[in-house]
């Protein structure tokens, strides 16, 4: 506790007519003003005082909304935090640019068997070595209990204790700078978790309803604080912890109809703060719309999001992969699909969904839109958490497979993105996971993800207890697996593809138009033109001879048994190779 000096502290609970502050157990009354926001000057509290707030008569202590420090979990005080005290060491760091960058998307309760920043801090020099320039964080906001994928964050500003809380954020920000990577952090304001969700109790932070609950008020009365909520929050995260952007989850479930979105909004005083502290911020979006006005520039009428995630090339590269074609991989089973998807990022661009049930999207201009705005993946914390069983692709795809789906990733235009683990092929699931302390929470969970499943033929024993230790344990990496058999054969390629594409313009080239895709009648052999390098890729079970535009000067890689003769590539079931072509 601080026992110098005097604290400001302020909330906004435009509907509550008495509001009061607790400073380490003292209680002091609050001054409304006309703007609906209560402040009170505290003597002797500062830096270490806990804190929170009272409203109406009930004599309940509520969190700061604005929390930074949450040391007591989600329905404890709020601790003041200094931004100031923390001993930064990265005053040469000048950031990363998006385009042509490699991301790598992380886990930090499950990166590492203690689920701290520190602890991956120790992991760090891993990614280095493989080549990852951005790293991005899934959501690290306070939820309730110790362990959670942490999309049930109800303080969005405050860092999660049990990883290390702010100071652990900012040294985890400080480590990777120190080694030339940028950090992306994962962040939610399209709805509450269901435990410690107390915003509501103090103004008109949601209106309406979303896939998720409660949707926020983005257009209603008392909304351009809540806005303002949101906008400053996002630029706190990029000014006071030094994060090199921001990933938004699920942006579609945002309603907004003011004539300029909050997107836009957030995206013009992004750009601005990067302007005032002379380095690149990046906005990523997860949006379902298939909509190119997500990514264009806010002076062509878009929203400016620097990219967004593009589910359409994980569904053509899954179901071409896996053969599945069940749920949304329906439509992206079909022989051609990914030759087009890779071509033109987006499969559904104003045609029919039959997972949907209606038409959906709309076509991107590839002369116009580079390909490093759209995110590409093989996996995600998405598409392997949300199976069943949490099962990733190395599961059920052989090692030949697996090494195509990556060549077929990381020679492409778009900024690919990696699931942590995926590397190596990692045996380890990823599962649905929470840990609620609320036994009746916890069982509705339970029972909420087992009916989800049942409805896709799943029984309820093969469904993992999203709330049982044991799940989020069998989720942690094994890191010792790395350098074993397989696992290191895949964990080589990686490297491999990677240093490749740094060291070859071409394989980064985003542009679109310049891409060409050619696929045998059955979908299964392509063969991708780089400038003058060609990937010639076998997804069958069968071998195939690929003939070559030009002949090929010189074998950069070859993967499963490609053999390079002259003006042709014979390749054996699930292999391919890239090589440089003349002229």
């Amino acid at each position: 506790m601080n026992t110098t000096g005097v604290w400001n502290f302020s909330v906004w609970a435009p509907t509550v007519g008495r509001v009061g502050v607790r400073v380490d157990g003292v209680d002091h009354p609050m001054a409304a003003d006309e703007g609906g926001w209560h402040r009170a000057r505290v003597a002797g509290a500062g830096p270490g005082s806990d804190y929170a707030f009272l409203l109406g008569g009930d004599d309940t202590p509520l969190p700061d909304p604005k929390a930074v420090w949450q040391p007591h979990g989600v329905h404890g005080p709020t601790r003041v935090y200094d931004h100031s005290a923390f001993a930064w060491t990265d005053t040469a760091w000048t950031g990363r640019a998006l385009a042509g960058s490699v991301v790598y998307e992380l886990h930090v309760g499950t990166f590492t068997a203690e689920g701290t920043f520190d602890a991956a801090i120790r992991r760090l020099d891993h990614l280095v070595d493989l080549g990852v320039d951005f790293v991005e964080l899934m959501p690290v906001n306070a939820f309730d209990g110790h362990h959670g994928w942490g999309y049930d964050g109800v303080l969005w500003s405050a860092v999660h204790e049990p990883y290390g809380g702010p100071d652990g954020l900012k040294r985890f920000v400080d480590a990777c700078h120190a080694r030339g990577v940028a950090v992306l952090l994962d962040v939610v304001y399209n709805h509450l978790g269901p435990s410690g969700a107390y915003l509501p109790r103090f103004g008109p932070y949601f209106s309406g309803e979303n896939a998720w609950g409660p949707s926020l008020n983005l257009d209603g009365p008392g909304s351009d604080e809540v806005r303002a909520h949101v906008v400053t929050g996002a630029l706190s995260w990029l000014r006071d912890f030094h994060l090199d952007g921001l990933r938004l989850d699920a942006v579609h479930a945002l309603r907004d109809s003011r004539a300029e979105p909050v997107l836009a909004e957030l995206s013009a005083e992004v750009d601005a703060l990067a302007a005032g502290l002379r380095r690149p911020l990046t906005l990523v979006a997860e949006s379902d719309r298939n909509d190119p006005a997500t990514v264009t520039a806010r002076e062509a009428g878009g929203l400016g999001m620097t990219a967004q995630w593009c589910d359409d090339v994980h569904h053509a590269l899954h179901a071409a992969l896996t053969g599945e074609d069940h749920g949304y991989y329906r439509d992206f089973a079909r022989p051609q699909v990914l030759a087009h998807t890779l071509r033109h990022v987006f499969w559904h661009a104003g045609t029919y969904s039959s997972f949907r049930g209606r038409t959906h999207g709309r076509p991107v201009d590839t002369a116009r839109l580079p390909g490093h705005r759209f995110v590409a993946f093989l996996q995600n914390h998405d598409q392997v958490g949300n199976r069943a069983v949490g099962d990733r692709l190395s599961a059920t795809v052989s090692t030949g497979l697996l090494g195509c789906g990556a060549a077929l990733l990381l020679c492409s235009p778009y900024t690919p993105m990696l699931f942590m683990g995926e590397e190596w092929a990692a045996s380890t699931p990823w599962r649905f996971f929470a840990s609620f302390p609320d036994p009746e929470l916890a069982a509705s969970v339970r029972r909420g993800r087992r009916r989800e499943f049942a409805a896709h033929g799943w029984g309820e024993a093969e469904v993992p207890d999203p709330v049982d230790p044991d799940t989020r344990d069998v989720s942690v990496l094994r890191w010792e697996e790395r350098d074993r058999g397989d696992h290191a054969r895949i964990l080589r390629l990686y490297r491999d593809l990677i240093a490749l594409r740094r060291a070859h313009p071409e394989l980064a080239d985003p542009r679109l138009d310049r891409l060409t895709v050619e696929a045998g009648a059955d979908g299964r052999l392509l063969v991708l033109h780089r400038g003058p390098l060609r990937l010639v890729c076998n997804l069958g079970d069968v071998p195939a001879a690929a003939p070559l535009d030009r002949p090929a000067t010189a074998t950069l890689l070859t993967w499963g048994g490609a053999e390079v003769d002259g003006a042709a590539v014979e390749l054996r079931a699930a292999s391919f190779a890239l090589v440089r072509v003349a002229g």
